[in-house]
């Protein structure tokens, strides 16, 4: 049990910071987020970021944000005694030790059309089902798997042909109602990807599960024929798209039809997905809420139907933050396990390709697809060879199942987990309760020390990176043509020094060795994905952005240690509040342990799956077509 925290000092309020013992991080103080920024929408916001630009009012008002909001404190006026570390890295023998149980290896450089193959293997027999009941015939709501679209196809039901044209006409819908999900589609194209796929399936040779299914892709990933513009308007004029992304490729393979690039928040540089340039993506469950940033675009089109899997990229929760808003499955590994090759270099050591999906069997699906470095990938710590979870006994009574989840044990930072909004709390605490109940997992009480002081890192170092990403193209393109919203923070980001990156790197090596401490004692840390569920979309913000960190920092609560350690981490939705909108509740793992989340996320889903809701907005194309 966590000893009493009454009357005991954070270690990391001292002048001099030394590693804390183990006995000592369960003495530390949580501390509760107070951001001290204005809330900026409209005109208003425009004069703020003028001000920021403008020489003598931005060092008097930049130096006070970083000092109140206590970045000066943290990095300038604490000492650590650790080295910096300047990219996530996990001891060599890490491996040797995560002993993962019903998996499938994969080994390394095997195709990815064999890998799906493989995934498919590992997953229940298909039974074909209404969209409106889950695997099982529970009660509730499920989405379209790709499983259903593959056996649509081989059953002659509907051709991939049928289901693009029926995808166009989802999107031009989607349009006139203000949904706002896709920045570019090419609908030749689509069309023409996706007559290959039926022309495969009329021989009998489809290329895998995937051939013939619609996947779309976040516009931060290469993706030809299109520009990556990053959801700006200048980017993808001074930076020139030669080849798909290393992930677009291996989906290729597999045959999936690459429908476009989705919206996201400016430069990924925001949580809400409002966007001033191309309209604010808007949540499927209720249009007048948020989807969440950055990659709230491909959350909201998994939500919406229109696809049952989109890629995305987590730099800050961008995977995990708009799935749990919207209501699907958001997945990112440990990092270097994919290939960021072709991925926009915003942030090279906290972003991590992830993948938006209906399903957690969707999202094994496409991890079988896309995992694996290529060899000329620059990575630190090199991954062992991938598993896949062997998920053929869903049903709580399997033997199988009740030995995997009665043997792991869940870490649970309780003070940390219930810093949420009651209904985010209710709806995680009864997910917890559901397996506990069911399976008698274990729940180690833990504390995670200096949580806001690896927030305030995470901020540095995401902001550091991408400041100098952009560079003079920012300077010369971007100032003018950006969203104020962009401005303000890209001028916050660019006034940290070389002093606070190098503490915001030491403190990565300190939460790196509270992490590995944790997970000694435990196998997944659990917590909810946001501390809220999807904010109103504010009129004045459509046109130009809005600042509020405030609102920011509620819903990237639970979501830093995914981007600023590289663990691996999975968001499964786990109910709604009273209005319908989603909750979802996040499982963050030990490095290499992808096959362990995504086992622990399909029991969960299962369990959880009376409680899910069909989204306002919702497309099947997989309905019979007119004729």
């Amino acid at each position: 049990m966590v000893e009493t925290l009454e009357g005991v000092k954070l270690a990391a309020r001292a002048p001099r910071m030394e590693m804390m013992s183990t006995d000592e991080d369960s003495k530390a103080e949580y501390l509760y987020v107070d951001v001290k920024a204005p809330v900026l929408a409209g005109f208003p916001l425009k004069c703020f970021a003028w001000l920021l630009e403008t020489g003598l009012a931005g060092s008097f008002l930049l130096p006070k944000l970083k000092k109140d909001n206590l970045i000066t404190k943290t990095f300038l006026e604490l000492r650590y005694e650790e080295p910096p570390m300047y990219i996530p890295q996990y001891a060599h023998d890490d491996s040797d030790h995560i002993q993962e149980q019903m998996v499938r290896r994969l080994e390394p450089h095997t195709m990815p059309a064999v890998s799906v193959e493989c995934g498919v293997n590992c997953l229940p027999p298909y039974v074909a089902r209404n969209i409106n009941k889950p695997v099982g015939g529970v009660k509730g709501f499920g989405h379209r798997t790709i499983r259903d679209y593959a056996h649509a196809y081989s059953s002659g039901r509907i051709t991939p042909t049928q289901v693009a044209e029926q995808f166009i006409s989802a999107i031009e819908d989607s349009r006139k109602a203000g949904m706002n999900l896709f920045i570019a589609m090419d609908s030749g194209d689509v069309l023409s990807q996706a007559a290959a796929a039926t022309e495969r399936y009329k021989q009998g040779k489809p290329l895998s599960v995937l051939d013939g299914v619609p996947i779309a892709v976040k516009d931060e990933i290469d993706c030809l024929p299109y520009r990556t513009t990053g959801g700006t308007t200048w980017l993808g004029k001074v930076r020139e798209v030669k080849e798909d992304a290393e992930a677009v490729k291996r989906l290729r393979s597999c045959g999936a039809v690459m429908v476009g690039k989705t919206n996201m928040h400016e430069l990924g540089m925001g949580t809400t997905g409002i966007n001033p340039h191309y309209g604010a993506t808007r949540n499927p469950h209720n249009i007048l809420r948020v989807s969440g940033g950055s990659s709230g675009g491909s959350s909201a089109a998994v939500a919406a139907g229109i696809c049952p899997a989109a890629l995305g990229v987590d730099g800050g929760g961008s995977v995990r933050m708009p799935a749990g808003l919207c209501g699907v499955v958001g997945f990112k590994p440990t990092f270097g396990r994919t290939s960021n090759a072709g991925v926009l270099p915003l942030n090279w050591t906290v972003g991590m390709l992830g993948t938006l999906t209906g399903s957690v069997e969707d999202a094994l699906i496409m991890y079988a697809a896309m995992h694996g470095p290529r060899p000329d990938d620059d990575i630190v710590s090199f991954p062992p060879p991938a598993n896949l979870p062997l998920l053929k006994d869903p049903d709580e009574a399997s033997t199988n199942t009740a030995k995997v989840m009665g043997d792991l044990k869940f870490a649970k930072f309780s003070k940390w987990f219930d810093d949420c909004d009651e209904p985010v709390r209710n709806a995680c605490h009864r997910a917890l309760q559901l397996v506990q109940t069911t399976f008698n997992t274990k729940v180690v009480e833990v504390t995670i020390p200096e949580i806001e002081e690896m927030r305030l890192a995470h901020f540095v170092t995401i902001g550091s990176e991408c400041c100098t990403s952009l560079g003079v193209d920012y300077r010369e393109s971007g100032l003018k043509a950006s969203g104020a919203d962009v401005r303000v923070t890209s001028s916050i980001y660019g006034s940290f020094n070389n002093r606070e990156f190098i503490g915001a790197q030491r403190m990565r090596f300190r939460q790196m060795h509270y992490h590995n401490e944790i997970f000694k004692k435990a196998n997944i840390i659990i917590s909810p994905t946001t501390g809220a569920t999807a904010p109103l979309i504010r009129r004045a913000a459509e046109k130009c952005g809005e600042l509020d960190y405030v609102v920011g920092a509620k819903l990237m609560r639970y979501q830093i240690a995914g981007n600023f350690l590289g663990l691996p981490a999975l968001s499964v939705p786990v109910g709604h509040d009273a209005d319908g909108l989603p909750i979802g509740m996040q499982l963050i793992g030990r490095p290499w342990s992808e096959a362990t989340l995504l086992q622990v996320a399909a029991v969960i889903e299962r369990l959880c799956s009376p409680f899910q809701r069909r989204p306002e907005v919702l497309y099947d194309l997989l309905s019979t077509p007119n004729k």
